[in-house]
C-alpha cells in the first residue's frame, strides 16, 4: 500500500500533545470534601466503567488518525507487465561417432559436448530445439520441442554405443546430419532458424555432401554454425569393441576437416568454430547464444487503486460510537 499524499500522514504526531493535554486534564479534575470516607470504604473503587470515562477520549484520537489517513489517500498498486516474446528455432546436429570418446576432452568429448549443449538449452526457455545425431547415418533423436525438460532428459541417452555396437554404420556423414536437421527447419514459421552442427571429423560416407547441405540451408534462409571439436595433432581413440564391451585404443591422427565446416557457415551466415578444450566450448555455445537471442518486447504499466474507503468507514464509526456513550452510559448532568 502507498499514499498520494504522505505529507499528511505528519499529522499524526499532533496527538502526542493532546493524549498529554487528557493525562494533566485528569490529574485536575474537581475534588470533593467529606467529613468521613467510612461510607465509601466498602464501595467497588474501579469497575469496568471505570475505564469506559476514557472511551470518548481514545474513539476520539482513533477518528483523529483514520481521517489523517484519509487525507493522505491510501492506494494499493498493482505492477502490470505486458510481454512479447519471438522464439527462434534450433536443430542441433551432434556427432555420435566412436572418434567422439576421445579423451582430449574431460571426460571425452561426447559427455563434454553433451554437459555444454545441455546447459545451452537451459538458458533458452523461449526457443525450439531438437536435436540430430549422426554417425555415418543421421536420425532425428528429438524433434523440435518446448519442453526442455524431456529435452534434457534424453541427452542422457545420447552416447557413441550405436556405432560401437554397429547399429548404426560406421564413419561420419556430416552431409546427411546437417540435411536431418534442415528437414525439420524447412517448414518452420519462425523468423529466425539456426543450425548449431558439431563433428570431430570429417565427411567419409553419406549420399549428400556437407556442401550439398549447405546449399540447402542457403536457399532456405537457415543460418549454420559449425563447430569443429577436438585437438590437432594425435589423441587415443578407439579403435575397436568387442561384443562384450571389450575397447582397443590408440594414438591417431584427428581428421577435422575444417575447412569445409569454415565453407558451410560461410555459404549460411553462421561463423566457425574450433573447440580443443571443453571451456574454450563453453565460450563458444555462450557467443551463439548472444548472437541468437530471442526478441523481446516489455511494456510496464502501473495502475493505482484508491483504498481509503475502510479508513473513512473506521472513522466514521468511531465518531458515532462518540457521540453514543456521550449521549447514554457517560451523560454529563446539567
Amino acid at each position: 500500500m502507498v499514499f498520494a499524499n504522505p505529507i499528511y500522514l505528519y499529522l499524526i504526531l499532533l496527538i502526542i500533545p493532546l493524549i498529554l493535554w487528557y493525562v494533566m486534564k485528569q490529574k485536575h479534575q474537581p475534588t470533593l470534601s467529606v467529613a468521613t470516607t467510612s461510607v465509601f470504604q466498602k464501595m467497588k473503587v474501579r469497575t469496568p466503567l471505570t475505564f469506559l470515562i476514557h472511551a470518548p477520549f481514545v474513539l476520539r484520537m482513533l477518528t483523529l488518525v483514520f481521517v489523517i489517513l484519509v487525507l493522505a489517500r491510501p492506494q494499493t498498486h498493482e505492477s502490470l507487465t505486458e510481454s512479447e516474446r519471438e522464439g527462434i528455432d534450433i536443430m542441433m546436429a551432434m556427432d555420435i561417432s566412436t572418434s567422439m570418446l576421445a579423451e582430449d576432452l574431460e571426460p571425452n568429448r561426447i559427455e563434454a559436448a553433451k554437459q555444454v549443449a545441455t546447459e545451452f538449452v537451459s538458458n533458452r526457455p523461449n526457443d525450439n530445439i531438437g536435436l540430430t545425431l549422426f554417425g555415418g547415418e543421421a536420425f532425428t533423436y528429438c524433434p523440435l520441442t518446448m519442453n526442455h525438460a524431456q529435452l534434457l532428459s534424453m541427452f542422457s541417452g545420447v552416447s557413441c554405443d550405436l556405432q560401437a555396437y554397429g547399429i548404426i554404420s560406421p564413419g561420419t556423414a556430416i552431409g546427411m546430419g546437417l540435411s536431418s536437421a534442415l528437414a525439420h527447419l524447412e517448414h518452420s514459421k519462425s523468423r529466425s532458424r539456426v543450425v548449431i552442427l558439431l563433428t570431430d571429423g570429417e565427411n567419409n560416407v553419406g549420399d549428400i555432401s556437407p556442401l550439398m547441405a549447405a546449399e540447402m540451408a542457403k536457399k532456405q534462409g537457415i543460418r549454420v554454425y559449425t563447430i569443429a571439436l577436438g585437438s590437432a595433432g594425435k589423441s587415443k581413440q578407439v579403435v575397436a569393441q568387442l561384443s562384450n564391451g571389450e575397447t582397443y585404443e590408440e594414438e591417431v591422427d584427428n581428421q577435422m576437416d575444417t575447412k569445409t565446416l569454415q565453407t558451410i557457415a560461410a555459404a549460411t551466415g553462421g561463423i566457425f568454430y574450433h573447440a580443443a578444450s571443453k571451456t574454450r566450448l563453453a565460450e563458444i555455445y555462450n557467443d551463439i547464444d548472444k548472437l541468437e537471442r530471442t526478441k523481446m518486447k516489455v511494456s510496464n504499466y502501473d495502475k493505482y487503486y484508491e483504498a481509503y474507503q475502510p479508513f473513512a468507514l473506521v472513522a466514521l464509526l468511531c465518531f458515532v460510537l462518540e457521540i453514543l456513550l456521550r449521549l447514554t452510559l457517560l451523560r454529563r448532568l446539567p
